[in-house]
């Protein structure tokens, strides 16, 4: 997605995302086509800005019947600026376990968006970070403080950058993978291998441009690692730690995907259907209890290390597993121990 300002002789327009379509993009109504790409965006939406001309392919304003072919490069514009130029300070808690000159350590509850972006104009945890710290470091999308982030139904530790060597020198890290970052997943079935390693590009999925998948391109996409090693079993899910030596977006869940066990709950990736065990009325209800009890996906960023800026030292952070991570956990022991 890419975000700059553009203005025409009578409005002042911003564009908001740009898309290019991939070598195997069948023809497909750009509304359509913005529709599986944009989160959040209704068609409505789509097809008012269609019509104000303000969807543009290849350069050139467009209707929304026009059919998107592989290559066509399509931007949306609207008549205020992107999210981020919006970007408010609020007040909000903030669980701030470890904090010095440089940089803060966050452990991020689950339900809270990292920063703004279409369907989410606040209340991001970006929104609370400005109110607290007035002046934070921008990172190249021009977020304050951000060095990562993770999803909004994703609990867990973020770092934040308090002064620009600090941004300069933890983004290196993270990206030569020099950071270490462990999660805690739930998923569905039990894994055959204690331990073992995904290594599979991940792209856009062409059916779903919501959603990460490996695709069947050996050569498209992203380079993507993931390690894991299984914690403890409960016949019918398993609780794994997750290494990440990539950062891709939604690794573990569309990894975890891709071997055939989908993260507990996860909505987005199929999670969240009764996906194994038995076919008795107790056991649906049961499951139908876990689901209300962690109503997200099971995902929890555990562990997370690195190097000081300044003393160049390694430190590492962990936090304990969520309220609804761990009475949905405590469910399926006592469920699996009475089997």
């Amino acid at each position: 997605m890419n975000q700059e300002e553009t203005i025409d002789s009578n409005n002042e327009l911003f564009e908001h995302y740009q898309f290019k379509a991939d070598k195997g993009q069948e023809p497909l109504r750009v509304d359509k086509f913005l529709i599986n790409r944009i989160e959040n965006a209704s068609r409505n939406k789509i097809q008012s800005a269609a019509k104000n001309g303000f969807i543009f392919v290849n350069q050139k304003s467009v209707k929304s019947n026009y059919k998107v072919k592989p290559g066509d490069i399509t931007k949306v514009m609207f008549s205020h600026p992107p999210y981020e130029n919006l970007l408010i300070a609020e007040e909000m808690p903030l669980n701030i376990i470890y904090e010095d000159k440089s940089l803060l350590v966050i452990n991020k509850p689950p339900g809270i968006v990292v920063h703004p972006g279409h369907g989410n104009y606040n209340g991001t945890l970006l929104n609370g970070l400005i109110h607290h710290f007035k002046n934070l470091p921008s990172n190249e999308d021009g977020r304050p403080g951000l060095v990562h982030r993770i999803d909004k139904d994703t609990s867990g530790l973020l770092v934040i950058a308090k002064t620009e060597f600090s941004m300069t020198n933890l983004a290196k890290q993270f990206y030569l993978k020099s950071s270490k970052r462990k999660y805690h997943a739930l998923v569905w079935g039990s894994v055959q291998n204690d331990e073992g390693t995904i290594n599979e590009n991940l792209a856009r999925d062409p059916k779903n441009r919501l959603i990460m998948s490996v695709p069947e391109d050996k050569e498209l996409g992203k380079n993507a690692i993931t390690h894991y090693k299984v914690l403890e079993r409960f016949n019918y899910v398993t609780l794994l730690e997750c290494q990440l030596e990539t950062g891709r977006t939604h690794q573990i869940r569309a990894h975890m995907k891709f071997i055939g066990h989908p993260i507990f709950n996860d909505k987005r990736y199929g999670g969240d259907k009764i996906l194994k065990g038995t076919i008795f009325n107790k056991y649906k209800q049961f499951v139908q209890n876990c689901f209300k009890i962690l109503p997200r996906q099971a995902l929890h960023a555990k562990t997370l290390g690195f190097l000081h800026p300044k003393s160049n030292k390694e430190i590492s952070f962990e936090s304990d597993l969520p309220e609804d991570f761990t009475k949905c956990l405590n469910k399926w022991k006592n469920y699996s121990n009475n089997i």
